[in-house]
Parts: structure tokens; sequence; C-alpha cells
């Protein structure tokens, strides 16, 4: 099973790569970010019609997730457990069921700038929320897949000059603190499960050239319970996807799992 995940910045932007991506690719799940959509508004039809199924959890404007499935999607759940307050939408989960069954999470975590700030105790209060959901996974002893945009820079070889991230909220030592302590639970990084090569981004950001001078930063990822990791055949990220037409800012990362 292949399971993909895209920051797409705008699914009214992107309709028309987003389909050509889905038609070219066909990967079996799609974890989709920042439709910035309401529910009403999203274009199913199109999608639907290439043969997936969709749910969405949408947001005028700003934000939105949603998972797009060849398989039947079951126990769909939207939003992120732990603060009924959250209007913010940014995570929902579903169950697909191959040979096996797995739970899919589809995450937009927070950017959190500027820090200091409301902004940035948002981000470690959603991280915090986001690791006390991710222990059930793992006392449940399910096979689950947490994938997205995490706005996390893990590490220094996640970026191509990682002096340029220091007093981001992306790079802040309490922000890498929050992803390590996820990780620490007992999930991988799918990624670096496969390679530990510096050099691979998921992001360049429109400004400043960063495209063409490859200035970019690993901020989407996908994180494994260790039933999940068992299964792991494969893990890449789709850089060329930056270099198309009106392309998004961040490109899919997809893993191969024997499910």
């Amino acid at each position: 099973m292949k399971i993909a995940s895209w920051n797409i910045n705008g699914i009214k932007a992107r309709l028309p790569l987003l389909l050509e991506w889905l038609s070219d690719e066909a990967p079996d799940v799609a974890l989709l970010q920042e439709l910035k959509s309401t529910d009403e508004a999203f274009p199913r039809a199109p999608i639907e019609d290439l043969g997936y199924n969709l749910e969405t959890h949408g947001q005028k404007g700003f934000n939105g997730v949603a998972i797009l499935s060849k398989l039947p999607l079951e126990d769909v759940t939207r939003g992120l457990p732990g603060d009924p307050a959250d209007e913010q939408a940014r995570w929902i989960e579903a169950t697909v069921t191959g040979r096996t069954a797995l739970r899919v999470c589809c995450l937009y975590a927070p950017n959190g700038n500027p820090a200091p700030g409301p902004k940035y105790d948002y981000k470690l209060a959603w991280m915090d929320r986001l690791k006390a959901h991710a222990r059930e996974f793992l006392k449940a002893e399910e096979c689950a897949l947490m994938g997205g945009d995490w706005n996390v820079i893990p590490a220094r070889e996640d970026a191509a000059n990682p002096q340029l991230w220091v007093k981001d909220a992306l790079f802040l030592p309490e922000t890498r603190a929050r992803f390590r302590e996820i990780l620490n639970l007992g999930y991988t990084d799918a990624l670096r499960a496969i390679t530990d090569a510096p050099g691979i981004y998921t992001f360049w950001d429109y400004q400043a050239g960063a495209w063409r001078r490859n200035n970019g930063i690993r901020i989407d990822h996908h994180l494994l319970t260790p039933q999940c990791a068992d299964r792991l055949n494969d893990c890449q990220v789709e850089k060329d996807m930056r270099a198309r037409e009106k392309p998004s800012d961040h490109v899919p990362i997809w893993v191969e799992l024997d499910i």
C-alpha cells in the first residue's frame, strides 16, 4: 500500500496539479493538508471520479485536512482530542483495510510564528495533545501512521541552511524536543528508517529563490507505530513536483507499506 502526504497549499489553486498527480502516481491513500476550503466548497467530484473515497475536515481560508483512499474509509474522526474549544481544522483520522487494518492520521501542525508569543504557545500545546493521542495508538498496539505537515525541522541536516532557522518556531529547541518526545514513545520516522542522508527536503519557500538555490527544509513526515514500522518497505520524497507549473511550496512524501 502506498500512502502519500502532501501540503497542497490551497485545493482550488492546486486542483489541476493534484488531479494530474493522482492519475500519474495513483497512491492508495493520499493525506492532504492546508486545503483552505470548507467541506461544502471542496471539489469532491473530480477526485471521486478517479476512484477515491474522500473525507475532509475543512475551514474557510485556512488550514484544512483530507484523506483520499481507494479503499473504504471507516471510523472517521475529525479534530485532535484534548481541547474541545479548538476550532482549527488540523487533524483527521480514519481506518483503511488492506490485508490488515491501518489507522491513518492526517495532520497539519501549527506553524507557531512569531515565537515567542501566543501562536507558539498554541503550537506547543497542540504538540502536547498530539503526544497524548499518539500514546493511545501505542497502548492499543495499533498499526497506525501519522502523516502530514508537522512544521518541525527535526535536526540540522534537515535544513540546507540551519542558521537561517535558529529563531524560527519550526526549529526552536522546544519544538524539536516535542517531536523527539513523540518519537521516543516508540514511533519511527519513516524517511530516517530508510536513509540518514542529508539534503532531503520537502519544502522550499516561494521567496528569495529558495527552490533555485535548493534552500529547503524537511518538515513533512510520516511517523509509524512499531506495528506499522515492521511493514515499511520504502519512503521517498517527490522533489520534482516543486518544479511543476504553479506548484505548492511543499512536495509529496510517501511510504510503501506491506499492508
